[in-house]
């Protein structure tokens, strides 16, 4: 999956988990940016439905000076309170008003805006005692959930829109195949492995998260606070990415005020820029390692995307079908752009994302390319300037368009000498954004599948 429980450390702490992060133009000269946690829920999650951690610290970074540090960032922490203890229940009767005495567990979160860009400096809270929607537990509990949802969204007096909230979980991929050995179900066609063809099984396709989502004016991105309307500026790009932190040291003793008493400094356990870059381009044994670390610290891992594992396995995997990436012997300086430095101009005509020599992953973001009127789901590959890997939309095929890059379609960008093997325009797992999981306005992510309508697995 683009990074659920994608290193050993963080998939024994779902609360924690950044399991996507999207950024994307939208209307108003604004910019969305998503990031989602907890992942693979399944709907029918009671009692104990699933919920942002009152112990953990979200955040949203904004890179506009190109170090891979954050210059602008939005903290989310959470507040759980019960209503009614002496229920066991998540609610004692119907949900119909984010205020209603019938929900017992409810969460509410404040919003902290630290502006470090040249000049500012300054810390502020912009909002506090926001309330969460309720998880879609189904039509009795929760009736009217999308209303429910609606009143969740919360807009700023400076134009901010900031949600927070169980979603359906927008990414989809076919988990069976990829990790079954590379057995691409469509890819069967080609007659490479001996199994039926047939199409791409989601395996996220009934299953929830919670998103976190905010709709910012790009004014607020930018090194210098204005509305590029060149793509070719640098000041036009911003490096996007999500993270969680937890407190260092952790008590557990009925003794105290609670089961779990927090202390020490606050210590990141997750993060993520580009869609499957932890997943896989770095080692598992160096995982935990990367998901502490700041995007200015991504050159030590710089060799592994130069030289990724997954190259060398494509030829194996798939014998005979891959013989020009089988004697490709050379850093991949195509992905090295794409997913550590941005893609700089001259490369894709009328188009950069370029934020400088600073290896860090990050989603690059170019604000001043407005938003397709058709968007295509390979984004840049497909030649919509407006997709992946600029930015990246709740739509846009990340695992078709990194595997696409890796078998060596995207090479001959900075190698014109390089044929790519044929089959590196057809490789895909044959999957596509589910239409539940999609809104047409903020916070985009769409209603979440409740217990009663999705069956088990």
């Amino acid at each position: 999956m683009s990074s659920h429980r994608e290193a050993p450390g963080i998939s024994k702490d779902p609360v924690a988990d950044n399991t996507d992060t999207y950024a994307f133009r939208t209307p108003g000269d604004t910019v969305t940016i998503v990031t989602n946690y907890v992942p693979a829920q399944s709907p029918a999650g009671g009692p104990n439905f699933y919920e942002f951690g009152d112990d953990v610290r979200y955040e949203i970074h904004v890179d506009c000076t190109g170090d891979g540090r954050p210059d602008v960032t939005y903290r989310f922490q959470f507040r759980t309170t019960v209503t009614n203890t002496e229920t066991f229940l998540y609610n004692t009767g119907p949900i119909t008003a984010l205020d209603a005495p019938t929900w017992n567990r409810r969460q509410r979160y404040s919003v902290t805006r630290i502006d470090r860009r040249p000049g500012r400096g300054v810390e502020r809270v912009v909002a506090s005692n926001v309330p969460c929607p309720p998880c879609n537990i189904g039509p009795r509990s929760t009736p009217g959930y999308g209303s429910l949802a609606s009143a969740a969204v919360r807009t700023l007096p400076d134009g901010t829109k900031v949600f927070a909230g169980q979603r359906a979980d927008p990414f989809f991929v076919d988990l069976g195949s990829v990790f079954d050995l590379g057995t691409l179900r469509p890819f069967q066609s080609l007659h490479l492995i001996p199994t039926a063809n047939a199409e791409g099984v989601d395996t996220l396709a009934g299953a929830n998260v919670h998103t976190i989502a905010i709709q910012v004016p790009i004014s607020h991105l930018t090194r210098d606070g204005s509305v590029p309307t060149d793509p070719m500026e640098p000041r036009s790009v911003i490096g996007v990415w999500g993270a969680a932190s937890r407190r260092k040291a952790s008590i557990i003793g009925v003794e105290l005020a609670g089961l779990l008493n927090n202390a020490g400094p606050w210590v990141q356990v997750s993060r993520l820029g580009n869609p499957l870059f932890n997943e896989v381009i770095v080692p598992m044994a160096q995982k935990d390692r990367w998901n502490a670390l700041g995007p200015d610290r991504d050159a030590e891992f710089a060799r592994y995307v130069a030289r990724p594992e997954l190259a060398r396995l494509l030829p194996v995997l798939y014998p005979g079908v891959f013989p020009n990436l089988a004697r490709l012997d050379a850093d991949r300086a195509d992905l090295l752009a794409i997913l550590l430095t941005g893609i700089p101009a001259g490369i894709v005509p009328g188009f950069q994302n370029f934020t400088g020599t600073t290896q860090a992953d990050m989603l690059r973001l170019n604000v001043a390319v407005p938003p397709a009127a058709a968007p295509n789901r390979l984004g840049i590959v497909g030649g919509d300037l407006a997709g992946f890997p600029n930015g990246r939309r709740l739509t846009d095929d990340v695992v078709t368009i990194e595997l696409r890059a890796v078998a060596g379609a995207t090479y001959p960008l900075v190698a014109p000498g390089y044929t790519p093997d044929a089959a590196a325009a057809l490789v895909e797992d044959g999957t596509s954004p589910p239409e539940r999981a999609l809104l047409g306005s903020f916070p985009f992510v769409g209603t979440p599948h409740s217990g009663y309508e999705v069956p088990a697995a």
